[in-house]
């Protein structure tokens, strides 16, 4: 039988205290659960101990404050499960080098489960490859765990809005072998006024990934529209709108930019492509998808030359650094791809983002506490990441700090016709140029070909 506290909520226990999982966990603990949270990395168990959040989402630390009573964070695998009715699995699942998903630490969450002897609930929170499910139930199956029972739960947060995500779902999935633990995880959820989607393991599994993959395909399809749209004459942001009014397609993901990022979009698409190659069917639309995003950062340099001619001895400012607004997370960010460009160009590249300050990756860069510190003295400005506070860059104090006041809005953030008004050449995505935008009437000349 299993137990409940006083106001008939089970215990949940947490594995992985990343972002994923302490959403997960302050949110069922707002919801009035007993939670445990349980990760293998001491100084982030102490920090949350503390009461500070390890990374930025917006919400989550009040969360975390309002419901310290009800959480409870350890290293420990063993007091973790054992607390609990439920242990949900929020480990990352990192792609490989073939492109497959490393489910390391899944089972390394696995081993660790202790001798339970009540019917406990395994929940499959981290994306995973179609066929996990069965893999797992046979693993707990050899470790004598027979009673465990498994459920594919699959998240759909999106980091900067993610507890509202949580609180306010559009659906929730539910996967089971056996229906009664089916039952148990999708009563958690008996408060959000929310579709529950119930299903076998494998069809739960693929739901996660097919989305991703159909949003990364949207995404992808209209910033092709838009390399098209350059070269008609046509604006993207008027093409997308008349096309999201279709109701059969919807205005969502129908936005130009240098493309997407983050831990889940990349790494997702290429889980589903490896998928479908190993099980003997060539995923030709994915690959498409793949290109189209890698070749779409690449573009803003394109626009750089247009105006500036050889990147060599240019300054560029980068406006945002995080691969969306409202998180710090860089990974996978298209920043990342830009600033090793430029600087292979041979420009001085600076950068500045409210919440990403720093990152391994961005060596050679200058990062700068704000954007007038970036932009001061600078040959172009590009808008990297579509922070609000980007939306009044083109002031008059930002083109008299501007060495050139050019401006490459990568996420077509600003008003073309204000920007230009305002005294700035203006580059946009899938929007067309200005008739007067030119190279400099005076290009630098290499001093071995002037000797």
């Amino acid at each position: 039988m299993s137990r409940v506290d006083r106001q008939g909520k089970e215990p949940i226990a947490i594995f992985g205290a990343g972002w994923v999982g302490l959403v997960t966990g302050a949110c069922f603990a707002e919801l009035g659960h007993e939670v445990t949270i349980r990760d293998v990395v001491p100084e982030k168990i102490e920090r949350l101990r503390t009461g500070e959040v390890p990374f930025f989402e917006p919400d989550l630390g009040e969360l975390l404050q309002r419901n310290a009573d009800r959480l409870t964070f350890t290293l420990d695998a063993a007091e973790a499960a054992g607390a609990a009715e439920l242990v949900f699995v929020c480990v990352d699942t990192p792609p490989t080098y073939s492109g497959d998903a490393d489910l390391s630490r899944v089972w390394t969450v696995i081993d660790e489960l202790p001798q339970l002897e009540r019917r406990t609930i395994l929940v499959m929170k981290s994306t995973v490859p179609v066929g996990t499910g069965e893999k797992v139930r046979a693993a707990l199956e050899t470790r004598g765990l027979s009673h465990i029972g498994y459920v594919s739960n699959p998240e759909f947060l999106a980091e900067g809005g993610a507890v509202d995500d949580f609180m306010h779902p559009d659906r929730i999935v539910v996967g089971s072998f056996a229906e009664a633990d089916g039952d148990r995880v999708a009563v958690l959820y008996d408060s959000m006024e929310a579709p529950i989607v119930r299903a076998d393991v494998a069809s739960a599994e693929m739901i996660k990934l097919a989305a991703n993959a159909f949003l990364t395909t949207r995404i992808s399809f209209i910033n092709e529209i838009a390399n098209v749209c350059e070269l008609v004459g046509a604006d993207v942001e008027r093409v997308a709108h008349g096309v999201g009014l279709d109701h059969r397609l919807g205005p969502h993901f129908l936005r130009a930019g240098i493309g997407w990022g983050g831990s889940c979009f990349g790494k997702d698409v290429s889980a589903l492509k490896q998928l479908a190659g190993n099980s003997g069917y060539q995923f030709q639309l994915l690959s498409a998808v793949i290109e189209v995003n890698e070749l779409q950062k690449r573009r803003v340099v394109q626009k750089l030359q247009k105006h500036l001619g050889r990147l060599r001895g240019s300054t560029v400012a980068l406006l945002g650094l995080s691969f969306k607004p409202n998180t710090d997370d860089m990974r996978d960010a298209p920043s990342l791809v830009l600033a090793s460009r430029l600087l292979a160009e041979g420009a001085d590249v600076r950068a500045y983002d409210p919440a990403a300050k720093t990152h391994e990756l961005l060596r050679g860069v200058t990062l700068c506490s704000t954007a007038l510190e970036a932009i001061t003295g600078a040959d172009a400005a590009v808008i990297v990441t579509d922070w609000d506070e980007f939306r009044s860059i083109a002031s008059a104090e930002v083109r008299e700090a501007m060495r050139r006041p050019l401006i490459v809005d990568g996420r077509n953030l600003l008003d073309p016709e204000t920007t230009r008004g305002a005294g700035f050449d203006y580059e946009g995505i899938g929007r067309a140029s200005s008739p007067l935008a030119a190279l400099p009437e005076t290009p630098e000349v290499d001093a071995e070909l002037a000797e």
